[in-house]
C-alpha cells in the first residue's frame, strides 16, 4: 500500500450485534489470512442505542465460530461524529442504515459512507438475520462483501 497508511474500516448496522460485528470479524480474518493485519484498523458500530454494551448475538457468534472466527469481547457501541473523522470507510449493511448514517453524520463530503454489497457484483442489502433467522445467508453476503471490499481497497491503494 502507498505511504504505509493504515486503512480504517467501520462496519455499521442497526444494533451492532449481528451483521456489522460479523462483517468486522470476517474482514479481520480475511485481512489476517492475506498477511495485511498491520495495514488495517477494523471495527463496527450501531446506528441505534438499542443494544449498546451487549455482546454479539449468540447465533451470529456461532456462525463465526463455525468458520474458526472468534469475536469474544466485542460489545455493541453507537457510531459518533468522531468516527466519521477517524475512519476511511464507513460501510453500512443496508439502505435503512445508510439513511440513518447520513442523518447522524451529515453530508458525506469525503465520500466515506457506502453499502457493503455495493462492492460486489450483486448490490443489495446484507440479509438481516434478526428477522429471518438465516445466519447462513448473512454469512454469505458478509463474506462476499468483505472479500470484494478488500480487493477494492487494495486496488485503490496500489
Amino acid at each position: 500500500m502507498k505511504n504505509n497508511k493504515i486503512t480504517k474500516v467501520l462496519f455499521v448496522c442497526l444494533g451492532n450485534i449481528c451483521r456489522s460485528p460479523m462483517a468486522e470479524f470476517v474482514m479481520k480474518d480475511i485481512v489476517e489470512k492475506a498477511g495485511l493485519s498491520h495495514e488495517f484498523e477494523i471495527a463496527s458500530a450501531a446506528t441505534s442505542t438499542y443494544e449498546i454494551g451487549n455482546p454479539v448475538y449468540p447465533p451470529a457468534r456461532q456462525k463465526l465460530a463455525e468458520h474458526g472466527i472468534c469475536c469474544a469481547g466485542k460489545t455493541a457501541r453507537q457510531i459518533t461524529k468522531k468516527d466519521y473523522e477517524h475512519y476511511d470507510y464507513i460501510v453500512a449493511m443496508d439502505q435503512s442504515n445508510l439513511r440513518n448514517l447520513r442523518a447522524m453524520l451529515g453530508d458525506d463530503k469525503q465520500g466515506k459512507i457506502s453499502l457493503l454489497m455495493d462492492y460486489t457484483s450483486r448490490p443489495a442489502d446484507v440479509a438481516d438475520p434478526w428477522y429471518t433467522g438465516d445466519f447462513q445467508a448473512t454469512w454469505d453476503d458478509v463474506n462476499e462483501g468483505c472479500s470484494d471490499l478488500l480487493t477494492f481497497i487494495m486496488d485503490k491503494n496500489k
